[in-house]
């Protein structure tokens, strides 16, 4: 039995933010202290780092649910299948719907529920919930899903990844130019042929030392006195972290699978920023003694930016519909699926299309 996806979607929102949109914005270190930069060399220096000049920000009327239930139904549509067998619905975010203008996240109903909802699915066995697992959660989504199927309590999943960070950022913040928002979703079942499918994968949590690198904080702005949080990461920390354990993580999933990394046709990889990848995909290739391939790592940072979860179900629909250019998936191309983020949290999987 084969383990297959057989649908993609997703929902890109239509605002688009530029690095000029940051210009007038007052940025502090994270010790309340200003800048020695004008803002024009801020931005300068973390397109060069990031590779990101722009991201898509969520419209002031949607929420969270709403972009993931769009990319959800994408998927669905693309699978040609009835919403009514979906045996399993999960949805990977990190801070639920929260409403413009607000400071509360709003978890309750669960997003899976909510998604549920808004499909019409009448079905009560479809078991809808959530999934927190930082960036890689829609890739662990994956991960369950394919479980349940092995295991025969499913036949048929649906896997969303969505988030709104534009929701959580502290605009003092310079860190608040990396994140964007988007929903990408997937439908995961079995299929008669067992030479496709996911062949292998990897999961892992460390918080011995590295559990707080992501968090929620104040804001960088002291003379900012509300009770409100936004999402806060230490940096060098998370970058030095992810070039050591991912890449051998990224290995030890490949060698699972039996395969050469001769044979692996693309790595999709969380769109975390442009530089940290290049220093993860070009180490992986080092554990093998080779040369990392030109085209190997599609990506979308520079013009849709971080939307954590969101990240690798967008890139793969975009890359499987033809809509980057110089990439693409034909039947039979090795793929393979990684991703790093709060927890800390890396995972893989190698998949066969």
């Amino acid at each position: 039995m084969g383990i297959i996806i057989s649908g993609t979607g997703s929902y890109l929102p239509q605002k688009v933010t530029t690095n000029e949109g940051f210009e007038d914005h007052n940025f502090y270190q994270q010790d309340g202290s200003p800048f020695g930069s004008e803002n024009t060399r801020i931005i300068e220096k973390f397109e060069a780092i990031t590779g990101i000049s722009e991201r898509r920000y969520l419209a002031d009327n949607m929420v969270t649910s709403e972009i993931a239930y769009r990319a959800a139904d994408r998927a669905i549509a693309d699978a040609e299948i009835d919403a009514e067998t979906l045996d399993y619905i999960i949805v990977a975010h990190n801070y639920g719907d929260v409403k413009h203008g607000t400071q509360q996240s709003d978890t309750v109903p669960s997003l899976g529920s909510r998604v549920k909802h808004l499909l019409r699915i009448k079905n009560p066995s479809c078991v809808a919930y959530d999934i927190l697992f930082g960036c890689p959660g829609w890739v662990e989504g994956i991960i369950q899903a394919q479980a349940f199927i092995r295991s025969g309590m499913a036949k048929r999943c649906l896997v969303i990844g969505a988030e709104s960070l534009s929701r959580v950022i502290d605009k003092h913040d310079r860190d608040s130019m990396i994140y964007s928002d988007g929903a990408g979703a997937c439908i995961v079942e079995e299929s008669t042929s067992g030479d496709n499918g996911i062949l292998s994968f990897e999961s892992a949590t460390f918080t011995y030392d590295e559990a707080h690198f992501i968090y929620f904080g104040e804001s960088n702005n002291q003379d900012v006195s509300d009770a409100r949080r936004y999402i806060k990461m230490y940096g060098r920390r998370i970058y030095e972290f992810a070039i050591t354990h991912v890449p051998t993580a990224m290995k030890s999933c490949l060698d699972k699978s039996g395969l050469p990394i001769d044979q692996l046709h693309k790595v999709f990889i969380h769109q975390a920023n442009e530089k940290m990848d290049e220093a993860i995909i070009k180490r992986f290739y080092q554990l093998y003694g080779k040369d990392t391939p030109t085209d190997v790592m599609p990506m979308t940072i520079e013009k849709l930016g971080n939307s954590s979860v969101a990240t690798v179900p967008t890139l793969y629909d975009m890359v499987r519909r033809g809509e980057l250019e110089g990439h693409s998936v034909k039947p039979g191309d090795v793929i393979l699926f990684a991703s790093v983020g709060a927890g800390m949290n890396i995972n893989a999987i190698v998949y066969r299309v």
